[in-house]
């Protein structure tokens, strides 16, 4: 099945419809879409369903995410697109209820259990900042500024291992700051027990630590994330509740020239079976950020291309 994430001129907003009361699953809320007629690609089965059901031409569209799902009588494909560019205004042009919803109210309305993996993706931007391991502190905040400010970062990870608890606490609370100031989202790379001493946004998990762990470490209304390098991390962060996650390395990184890269074609295979938006990381540049989105990526993670 094919599935749009159809968002507003100004980015705050997502259409949904309702699913009819007479259908499985009736009167939950879904993203627009419908099933593939023979021979049609995604995208060809979303134009014409979205025109059949909202009276709306797709002038452009890119990859979301894919969504396997294993319903008790079925398995489901969702192959969904994010679509900003459109012709006309989306009404229930078969009756069915439309509504604009605001990104922050989509997790107060009931969805299929497939659909659920779509929220996350629709909320996260297609750029995730890794921090550089700054000595200096004045430098830090400034090219963190700049990021934000300049090159509109809206998702951050604070990475800082050469400092103590309390020094990176203290960093935290600058970082906060500065991207409350600009909207962007902060997640701690660190112990889920630093969020009691700094109201960040989330977590991010190393390899390691995901591993040891048996359930999800912080609570539903925080952003979980971990690094991952193979399939078995996937599953692992999958079962215990990630909402996004890293994999890498996808190209060899001057950091760990003796990693062998995943290159794109593992890559894709590994992350149609993810479940969860992935970011593609290791030597990734913006120039990769249209390849990513191609092979299912949710975006390009990056330290050197961002913060540098």
């Amino acid at each position: 099945m094919a599935a749009a994430a159809i968002i507003s001129a100004d980015g705050k907003d997502v259409l949904l419809a309702r699913r009819p009361s007479n259908v499985d699953q009736g009167g939950l809320w879904e993203f627009p879409g419908g099933k593939l007629a023979p021979y049609e690609t995604g995208l060809e089965a979303l134009k014409r369903e979205l025109h059949e059901e909202l009276g709306i031409e797709i002038r452009r569209a890119q990859p979301l995410i894919r969504i396997h799902h294993e319903y008790p009588d079925k398995h489901i494909l969702l192959d969904v697109w994010q679509v900003k560019d459109f012709l006309g205004e989306p009404f229930g042009r078969e009756g069915q209820a439309v509504r604009w919803v605001p990104m922050d109210e989509l997790f107060s309305y009931p969805f299929p259990a497939a659909n659920l993996p779509i929220l996350r993706a629709v909320k996260l931007p297609s750029e995730y900042l890794i921090t550089d391991e700054e000595s200096d502190e004045a430098l830090f905040d400034s090219r963190l500024e700049r990021a934000l400010k300049e090159d509109g970062i809206r998702l951050v990870q604070l990475r800082a291992k050469q400092l103590d608890d309390d020094a990176y606490v203290a960093r935290a609370r600058r970082a906060l700051e500065l991207c409350r100031k600009y909207g962007a989202r902060l997640v701690l790379n660190s112990e889920p027990e630093l969020l009691e001493r700094v109201e960040a946004d989330g977590v991010h998990l190393t390899s390691a630590r995901l591993m040891t762990l048996e359930r999800r470490p912080i609570s539903e209304d925080k952003w979980l994330s971990a690094s991952t390098h193979d399939k078995a991390q996937l599953d692992q962060a999958a079962r215990i509740g990630c909402d996004f996650v890293t994999l890498s390395p996808l190209r060899t990184t001057p950091s760990h020239p003796e990693v062998p890269p995943i290159g794109w074609h593992d890559f894709q295979q590994l992350v149609e079976r993810a479940g969860m938006p992935v970011y593609a990381l290791g030597g990734m540049t913006r120039h990769d950020a249209s390849h990513a989105r191609a092979v299912g990526a949710q975006g390009i993670a990056s330290i050197r291309d961002f913060w540098q």
